[in-house]
């Protein structure tokens, strides 16, 4: 081993020990937090395996030009992590649709399907028509209980993952009309798009930020307009989600670019409703974008909007594009799109209250990216193993996929990545090698981690099915069907005003208890009295007494007419 440096107090077995009694002393004081959870905010890193975020810490502490390895990624400080399982009901290594379904809808489903259970058949308009066969999601549970709602994400809002906050389809590329057949528009199903500005839950999302403006805009040009959409059905969806906040005499914005979002932002008057389509597709990478606001942007603006609401939000995050990096082998831009996910989630993780904010931070799914090869600590993630070459004599990657775009061999054998000048100046859209050459490079199928922080965090501990992921939010944000004791304030909160009656009007049970109450002691007293100075005297006053009482009352010596005898117990007389 060859490594950069190594810091001189790790050498000393102390600073582990140290190390290990400082992390036990922070776990001793952690408190089981079972408040109910105002507000929930769900970050998934799409495609984000554990081999991924193990690569990002470790390029992010390079970034900051320290050895990397010891580098933390915000939510890698959360204090409760757990594993969750992602197959598909009919596929062992899923896709974003039928994971999308699980964590946000609670109900695992097939590979391909949205927001349906698993009674479907991929494909099939009748599946999808059938009301019978609708998982709702998290985000209509919260609406229901008079939550607001937001969604965030930087590809395309009608994608897979952010569709399973409102969409029911039983086809996930059908983003547009235009991708559905006609026999099937006939009978009635209609695109994502449509469902996300036309249908609930979506219409009533107050916040929508995310790329995929071509899905919301026909594919027409006139001498006043020039559409760069693909609807074929004419209709401009950005146009009737307007007419729709119009008719609700709402206030509403639409933005396009990152300037116009930072404009709504920073003014003094914000808008009830907020779409934001900042691309015609996908968003662009972190590294690549202009004039496009960075997730971490979006989720400032976001939670700014939803802390408007006195009872709480729900907010859905997707850094989506660590997946379609994975996809090109593109390891440099999967791990940036990875550490800019980590700075949103550390921003609302600032913008909000432990003491009332669930945070959940997981993935879909994993890839097939390993890190591997036993390369000296601080050597560059995304380079060569330092320490050692392949038994053909050429060197290989630290990282590597499994599958994917490009090849390991070629006609001289293994390819010698050190000779390619892509990879020496380490351009974006270098596809690291890969054992099996695909056109794209596909998912894994190991469990992915679970972080979470906040209101009922230690639920989400150990190994468990994806789909229970939303349950778990749901009860510790009280809007599921089973509810927590601190979901409805204590008595000692609300017993005598109640927040489900007339306002000021006093609790009827409460009333009856106290009269109840004051009888009782009323009775006692009188009872009392009578037995202390009835026909035989029970109780003469000391001299003590009659100073401390001179004023109060006149001490008893055997009956006095006309007088007031003093309680025995130095308080108010008996009257």
């Amino acid at each position: 081993m060859n490594p950069l440096y190594i810091p001189a107090e790790e050498k000393h077995g102390s600073y582990w020990k140290k190390s290990a009694a400082e992390t036990l002393k922070a776990k001793l004081k952690e408190k089981i937090n079972t408040n109910k959870a105002k507000n929930g905010i769900l970050f998934i890193g799409d495609g984000m395996s554990l081999a991924t975020v193990m690569a990002a810490r470790t390029f992010g502490g390079q970034m900051d030009r320290n050895l990397g390895e010891d580098n933390t990624l915000e939510f890698e400080k959360f204090p409760v992590s757990g594993l969750a399982r992602t197959y598909c009901i009919d596929a062992q290594v899923p896709d974003s649709a039928c994971t999308a379904t699980s964590y946000l809808t609670g109900v695992k489903t097939k590979y391909g399907v949205i927001g349906l259970d698993g009674n479907v058949t991929r494909g099939s308009c009748f599946s999808q028509l059938h009301k019978g066969n609708w998982a709702p999601s998290i985000a209509q549970w919260a609406l229901a209980s008079g939550l607001d709602v937001g969604l965030v994400t930087t590809t395309r809002v009608t994608h897979a993952s952010p569709a399973g906050m409102y969409a029911h389809t039983s086809e996930r590329n059908w983003e547009s009309d235009a991708d559905v057949p006609d026999e099937c528009i006939s009978l009635g199903c209609q695109d994502i798009a449509r469902q996300l500005i036309m249908a609930n839950p979506g219409r009533q999302f107050k916040v929508i930020l995310g790329g995929g403006r071509r899905e919301f805009l026909p594919n027409i040009s006139t001498p006043l307009t020039n559409y760069t959409g693909r609807r074929r059905d004419g209709v401009d969806l950005t146009d009737m989600w307007h007419t729709d906040k119009m008719e609700k005499n709402a206030s509403h914005q639409y933005v396009t670019d990152r300037n116009e979002l930072m404009k709504v932002f920073n003014s003094d008057d914000l808008p009830e409703y907020l779409l934001g389509l900042f691309q015609n597709d996908h968003m662009d990478y972190h590294l690549q974008a202009s004039n496009q606001p960075t997730l971490e942007e979006m989720v400032e603006v976001a939670i700014k909007m939803l802390n408007r609401s006195d009872r709480g939000y729900f907010l859905f995050v997707e850094g989506g594009r660590i997946d379609h990096a994975h996809h090109d082998s593109y390891a440099l831009l999967a791990l940036d799109e990875t550490v800019e996910y980590a700075k949103a989630v550390k921003k609302a993780k600032a913008l909000t209250n432990p003491d009332d904010t669930l945070i959940v931070v997981s993935s879909d799914h994993a890839h097939t990216m390993t890190v591997a090869g036993y390369p000296s600590r601080g050597n560059d993630i995304l380079g060569v193993v330092d320490t050692a070459r392949g038994m053909d004599g050429k060197p290989y990657t630290t990282i590597s996929y499994a599958n994917g775009k490009a090849k390991s061999l070629d006609e001289s054998g293994r390819v010698d990545v050190t000779l390619h000048s892509e990879f020496s100046s380490k351009a974006l859209d270098y596809s690291y090698p890969s054992l099996v050459p695909l056109d794209s490079e596909t998912h894994g199928g190991e469990d992915v981690a679970v972080y979470a922080s906040g209101p009922w965090q230690h639920l989400f501990t150990a190994s468990y099915e994806q789909s229970v992921v939303p349950h778990l939010m749901a009860y510790a944000m009280c809007i599921g069907e089973e509810k927590h004791e601190n979901c409805e304030p204590k008595m000692g909160h609300r017993s005598f005003w109640t927040s489900d009656s007339i306002a000021n009007k006093p609790n009827k049970y409460f009333v009856i208890l106290t009269c109840v109450i004051l009888g009782c002691v009323r009775f006692l007293g009188c009872l009392h009295s009578w037995y202390v100075y009835g026909d035989t005297v029970l109780y003469q006053a000391t001299v003590e007494d009659e100073e401390e009482r001179s004023n109060r009352c006149v001490p008893r010596e055997g009956k006095i007419a006309n007088s007031r005898p003093c309680s025995p117990n130095r308080f108010d007389p008996v009257w």
